[in-house]
């Protein structure tokens, strides 16, 4: 097997995994072994985006997704919509894949005036 794949089934092709070259199939063989995990958790980012964009324009909010930094989703959020957008974030984001094995997606939510007050 020349690929790694997402839950998603998104491949990452894995050309040097039978190399002669030790240090470039050992390389290669890290990406085999991580692709897997770290693709799916962009996978799951990336719909949870789409998922939540979508909802904040259908409910016609004036909260916005501004910033994604690996794992998080920064907001800014009209205050009077914090507490209603919260558990509707949280839900999007923990629903945007089902784990297998019924795994669960943890979700922690942070508010604040600023990114550092919001952690």
């Amino acid at each position: 097997l020349e690929y790694a794949e997402t839950l998603l089934k998104r491949r990452r092709y894995l050309r040097d995994i039978n190399s002669r070259n030790a240090t470039l199939r050992g390389y290669t063989e890290r990406n085999a072994i991580n692709a897997p995990i770290q693709g799916t958790a962009a996978d799951i980012i990336k719909k949870a985006m789409i998922n939540i964009h979508d909802w904040l324009i259908e409910e016609k909010l004036g909260t916005k997704m501004i910033l994604q930094v690996h794992d998080e989703l920064v907001f800014d959020a009209v205050r009077e919509e914090v507490d209603y957008v919260t558990p509707k974030i949280r839900e999007l984001m923990t629903q945007a894949l089902l784990l297998p094995h019924g795994v669960p997606l943890e979700v922690e939510v942070g508010t604040g005036d600023n990114w550092l007050k919001a952690h």
